[in-house]
């Protein structure tokens, strides 16, 4: 804005803040404090709304109100400032006292209001008018913002105005009367809890912490949840200002939030959060849902809830986002694409399950065990504007990751591998899509999708080794390939999404490691006969053998078929436990950059073998995000943390 006396632009952070020095009413003390000055009163002749500049009466009656004692009612208490994370933001300006919020007319009118409503003798009625003062506590304060223009139009009610989720005290603030505030809320509470509509003790309301709760084991039929997202709302500071009133203050060091000012860091949150997921799975039926509602832009956040979940018991079937703009629901199909609010659906397994699994180990059978119960959890199809939707939860290798977590839950080593576990997987169960079924389930499928004219796509977001090595199988499935024409489309994933810290592969490693080239010698493979007799005219009808077809096959990268691709994931195994050998080795302060994909298979065998001094170790000498941006890695870091802690 320009300025008024020489047109210079001006922002606010350019200013100097002005401070005048009042005298506290509390302490009678001086007291610096930001400026106020009356500059409009607004008032109501009849039903005509008018405005006016204040007069000499106007100052004269505010200057009176100033000099009547603070009312014993209204609380003095001093806001914890240096542990607040809004503390920078209201102590410069003068507010570090509850006290402070308030205008001199504003505490008188709450202060007799709080008092009033705190000494009738009728109990319920007590009650029910502190409830309706509480209601205006930050609207009677100078964190009312005024707003003269709403909705792209001119005027509107100035009542309750406080920027919610923050103590803001903004450059022009609105005292409105104590009618003004009340009567609407009074009139709205009187329709909502008259005699009519409501009896005496008829319900219930606990407050307290999440983690401790006083109902009984197996006792709640579903849970629905809303939890602290990270360091997004800080609800101890925010409740202070009211809380004060009451003389009840919340203990915010259990508070499950992210708070540097309360050095609470990602572990502290995770591991508050699993001691309140825990209790939920405590008090939750056997084979019952939680559902839990979460936002945060943050990959390292979004994967330690999930961890917590999962550590607490319960197993994540489906993760959904939340289309505000059209209300419904969105799969989502990465494990990091957290920019919309997401809405988790978990399971706690029945106790059938865990019963087996205490009497039989962590056998081969346990693990099958599993995957059979969860499965039979999961969605069979999900249908969006007419088309299937792919499943995320069961791909293979994501129902791989829940079976690890389940195991390592119970302190059991995985007694699968990833290659082994992927080829038992196709023979025991009927793959579509790239999704897995249990065989009375596949039926179901099968007629929705022969209902739909395209088979489901899962959305690939390549942002690590592994992302890639999927994005590569799904192009050379259907179109087996040549480097040279894999090259451009591949660099053209690698794009600001890839993880801060993981290495880049080459290509060429990839290929190499993970899928088979035709050199031309023998048989022309079916992977790539069969794109290439139904992509080219000339090539049709031709046999495995024909020279015609082997010109055009050579050189061409393939999904190998499963038996192979195991040898494959076995030689790759080995390749990758080498390379975590020389992160063993490392002796310097930080990995800077380190392959995800070394360091899952180093963390799994360790895990296996107890050897959780390693994966601290190792974890010690990566930067935060690495480790907080997995859900895997952080699964097995907690775990091994816990175990050392314990002595194990």
């Amino acid at each position: 804005f320009p300025c008024p006396h020489c047109g210079a632009e001006l922002n606010k952070d350019r200013l100097e803040r002005v401070l005048e020095t009042r005298v506290d009413p509390a302490t009678g003390q001086p007291w610096q404090r930001v400026k106020f000055q009356p500059s409009i009163v607004a008032y109501v002749v009849g039903k005509t709304r008018y405005e006016k500049k204040p007069d000499a009466a106007d100052l004269a009656t505010l200057a009176k109100v100033e000099t009547l004692p603070l009312p014993a009612s209204v609380p003095t208490s001093r806001f914890p400032i240096e542990e607040m994370y809004h503390g920078s933001r209201i102590a410069p300006k003068g507010f570090t006292h509850v006290h402070h919020f308030y205008l001199p007319r504003a505490a008188q009118a709450m202060g007799a209001l709080w008092a009033k409503a705190q000494s009738h003798p009728d109990a319920r009625i007590r009650a029910f008018l502190l409830f309706m003062v509480e209601q205006g506590l930050r609207g009677m304060s100078v964190l009312n913002r005024y707003k003269p223009i709403q909705y792209g139009r001119v005027g509107g009610s100035q009542v309750g105005l406080d920027m919610p989720g923050v103590y803001y005290v903004s450059s022009i603030s609105s005292e409105v009367s104590p009618h003004y505030q009340f009567d609407g809320k009074l009139n709205r509470l009187v329709s909502a809890f008259q005699n009519q509509w409501a009896k005496p003790n008829n319900a219930f309301v606990t407050s307290g912490t999440a983690a401790r709760t006083a109902l009984p084991s197996d006792s709640v039929d579903y849970i629905f949840t809303d939890p602290p997202f990270g360091e997004n709302i800080f609800y101890a500071d925010l409740n202070f200002l009211v809380e004060a009133w009451h003389g009840v203050i919340t203990d915010a060091k259990p508070e499950a939030i992210i708070d540097k000012f309360k050095k609470k860091a990602l572990p502290e949150y995770q591991h508050l959060m699993q001691r309140c997921f825990a209790e939920y799975h405590r008090v939750l039926k056997p084979g019952r849902w939680m559902t839990v509602v979460f936002s945060n832009s943050k990959a390292a956040v979004w994967n330690a809830i999930q961890v917590a979940l999962q550590q607490a018991g319960f197993v994540v079937a489906e993760v959904t986002a939340l289309d505000k703009v059209q209300g419904s629901y969105r799969q989502v199909t990465s494990t990091t694409a957290v920019k919309q609010d997401l809405v988790i659906s978990a399971y706690k397994p029945n106790g059938g399950l865990e019963d087996r699994f205490e009497k039989s180990g962590a056998t081969v059978e346990s693990a099958w065990d599993f995957v059979q119960t969860h499965l039979r959890n999961l969605s069979v199809t999900k249908v969006r504007e007419g088309e299937l939707e792919f499943i995320v939860e069961r791909d293979p290798r994501r129902i791989y990751d829940r079976l690890v977590a389940w195991f390592v839950r119970h302190d059991a080593p995985v007694p699968l591998s990833s290659d082994e576990f992927l080829a038992g997987l196709r023979s025991r169960f009927p793959e579509r899509d790239g999704m897995v079924f249990l065989p009375e389930q596949v039926t179901e499928y099968d007629k929705k999708r022969a209902q739909t004219a395209q088979a489901p796509q899962m959305e690939l977001f390549v942002s690590d080794e592994r992302s890639a090595i999927d994005w590569v199988a799904d192009f050379l499935k259907s179109r087996p390939s040549t480097y040279q024409d894999i090259h451009p489309e591949f660099i053209k994933q690698l794009g600001a999404g890839w993880k801060r810290h993981e290495a880049r592969p080459e290509l060429s490693a990839l290929l190499e490691a993970n899928f088979l080239r035709f050199d031309g010698a023998g048989e022309v493979p079916s992977q790539i006969h069969r794109y290439l007799s139904t992509n080219y005219h000339d090539l049709r009808g031709l046999e495995k053998t024909d020279p015609r077809l082997n010109a055009r096959a050579q050189d061409r990268w393939y999904v190998p078929d499963p038996n192979k691709a195991q040898d494959l994931e076995k030689k790759r195994e080995k390749a990758l436990l080498k390379e975590f050998e020389t992160y063993k080795a490392f002796t310097g302060r930080k990995i800077k950059e380190s392959r995800l994909e070394v360091l899952r298979a180093g963390f799994n065998t360790a895990w296996a073998a107890k050897d959780y001094a390693t994966i601290l170790a190792i974890a010690n000498k990566l930067p935060e995000e690495t480790l907080q941006e997995d859900e895997r890695l952080l699964t097995l870091y907690d775990m091994a943390l816990t175990r050392t802690e314990d002595g194990a």
